[in-house]
């Protein structure tokens, strides 16, 4: 382990258990704090033996300072999610952070580089809505995302982004999380919820990925579509616009026209073409001015379908866990002999029996010995 990964899980340590650099340097038997800050960002290393000490005196598992699958004290997480009490979100903050690690570590090393360079968007707290809703419209054309935004935004995100996504089984109550490392950012969604929230979140979490230098997100977030916070009303009407933009939309009219049970049908088939919620629909047409505000409001949400393909056998099927290039990294360690089927089974929370299964879905052909 290099020496800043060891400084940067001893201060994460530190913060948790709320202790200063003094106390730590009792710890060690240090004369000063000074030596711990030095320590902690990477200028001076830790002996084998400061090591053991930290590890007895602060009645952790040496694999907390050595394990080269965690993310303490590096990986800046932004969750949106509500009603997961702390100590189960600190949980599977842990559990995301191995995955993450793990790629980081073995991609690497099978001949998966990490993008040399970030995108960005030059977005502050200061810029509007519609400014907001603008960049999302020129990333949409830019990227030529096509006549159905939702469905090409992975792979650019992947491909032409450096990203790395993540399909997850998330705990209750968590719809997505954006991860920042040094090296690369990560976008992980709940491959549980309904497909038009799916997209929506992955083309939110986008924005903080891309502004989050200009305004790093919160820690948690709800889940919602409106909110008060205003980098969350940006990101919003970012993905909104992205995913359904003017021009796009305009291959739809004859809105104004429509009595309300005709309107209600029409959302719910135009967000079953877009594959986007018929409410963000609804509130990006009023955005639009193409249905007047008022009349958006008069349609209860509980009147459209969340999803645009309710009671289809496509909606019941969440898509594959991870991501192709994730499961391409680890089915080549393990080919490869970097990495046993059990550990990677460790590592990615599943059984070995899992495995053959994970690369299936992916289409990646792999044998998985013990």
């Amino acid at each position: 382990m290099s020496t800043n990964l060891i400084g940067a899980r001893l201060k994460a340590l530190r913060d948790q258990r709320r202790l200063s650099q003094d106390d730590l340097a009792r710890v060690f038997g240090f004369k000063d704090r000074q030596t711990v800050s030095a320590i902690e960002t990477g200028e001076r290393r830790v002996s084998a033996d400061e090591l053991l000490v930290l590890v007895e005196k602060l009645e952790v598992p040496l694999d907390y300072f050595i394990d080269p699958f965690r993310l303490d004290g590096e990986g800046r997480f932004s969750w949106r999610q509500a009603g997961l009490p702390a100590e189960r979100l600190s949980a599977y903050e842990r559990t995301a952070g191995r995955w993450i690690a793990a790629f980081r570590r073995i991609g690497p090393q099978v001949g998966h580089e990490i993008p040399l360079l970030r995108h960005s968007i030059g977005l502050t707290r200061q810029n509007n809505l519609e400014d907001a809703a603008e960049a999302g419209e020129r990333f949409a054309a830019e990227f030529a995302l096509g006549e159905v935004p939702a469905t090409a935004l992975p792979a650019t995100m992947q491909e032409r982004l450096g990203l790395l996504v993540l399909m997850v089984d998330a705990a209750k109550g968590i719809s997505g999380a954006a991860c920042r490392l040094p090296e690369f950012d990560t976008v992980l969604i709940n491959r549980t919820e309904v497909t038009g929230r799916r997209h929506f979140d992955l083309a939110h979490e986008l924005f903080h990925i891309l502004t989050w230098d200009a305004m790093t997100p919160e820690h948690v977030e709800a889940p919602t579509e409106t909110s008060s916070n205003r980098v969350e009303q940006l990101a919003n009407n970012f993905a909104s616009a992205l995913l359904m933009p003017a021009a796009v939309l305009d291959r739809f009219d004859g809105w104004s026209s429509l009595d309300r049970g005709e309107l209600v049908n029409k959302l719910n088939a135009v967000a079953d073409e877009l594959h986007v919620t018929a409410s963000a629909l609804k509130w990006r047409l009023a955005a639009l001015h193409r249905i007047a505000r008022a009349r958006a409001q008069e349609i209860p949400d509980a009147a459209l379908r969340n999803n645009g393909h309710r009671g289809v056998i496509a909606e019941r099927t969440p898509p594959a866990l991870f991501s192709k290039p994730f499961a391409e990294v680890i089915a080549r360690a393990v080919h490869e002999g970097r990495l046993s089927a059990r550990k990677a089974a460790d590592v990615l929370d599943l059984s070995v029996d899992d495995l053959p299964d994970l690369f299936r879905d992916h289409g990646i052909e792999a044998t998985v010995e013990l």
